[in-house]
């Protein structure tokens, strides 16, 4: 499953006398079973890219198309249910839900598809266990360190079994340890279940365990390079 991008223009204030290119006629392609960091500094258009790709955000113009799916002419409903059975998201804040517990919330995108009670629970007590948070999973949000509600947020990301995982920013808010666990996870997922990940961010500790780092700046590509 492939992620193919061309001519992409994101463009912001277009009517202004100083429009804001976030993203700039980009052409990219990005394999299934990819581990891959979109790195450049703050405003340098990384986290509308990801949005951009997960159907999150619109395109001003150009084409994101995913297997031959084309997000770009999907119409609301058509794009809500693509990215629900396709594409898994973890954001920088998290984004629990802070009265379900960390089971439930696991649970809850599973329910969204229609899966039994019983599917969904079985699922969800399986990633926590693979997230390291097997006895954590009756407390809610608040109850959690940073890193443990990152940790919920990667199993909820990948409950529907999608094929691709948005990451922005997923290491902004945690310390060293908390961060070099979570990478541990999530790339024991990468090469054990062949899940993509894309990752915006500005941390050397994600970049450095990359596979592939694509630099970003200014709405544009500067290097696209394997490591």
């Amino acid at each position: 499953m492939t992620i193919k991008i061309e001519q992409l223009c994101k463009t912001y204030n277009q009517e202004s006398d100083f429009p804001v290119h976030a993203v700039d006629h980009l052409d990219l392609q990005i394999e299934q079973g990819e581990f891959v960091a979109v790195i450049g500094p703050s405003g340098s258009g990384k986290t509308t890219l990801l949005n951009m790709m997960g159907g999150i955000d619109s395109a001003t113009s150009g084409n994101v198309s995913i297997d031959g799916n084309e997000l770009t002419t999907m119409d609301e409903k058509e794009l809500i249910e693509f990215r629900r059975d396709n594409i898994g998201f973890i954001f920088q804040d998290y984004s629990l839900l802070p009265v379900l517990t960390a089971l439930e919330n696991v649970e809850f995108v599973m329910q969204l598809q229609g899966h039994s009670e019983a599917e969904c629970k079985q699922r969800a007590q399986v990633l926590l266990k693979k997230v390291g948070l097997e006895n954590q999973q009756h407390k809610r949000p608040a109850q959690l360190s940073g890193g443990q509600q990152q940790r919920v947020a990667v199993a909820r990301a990948l409950a529907p079994q999608p094929r691709f995982i948005m990451a922005d920013e997923p290491t902004a808010n945690l310390d060293a340890k908390s961060t070099s666990e979570l990478l541990d996870i999530m790339e024991a997922l990468n090469q054990e279940e062949g899940t993509t990940f894309i990752f915006s961010t500005h941390d050397s500790r994600v970049f450095n365990r990359a596979k592939r780092i694509i630099v970003f700046e200014d709405g544009q590509l500067k290097e696209d390079k394997a490591q």
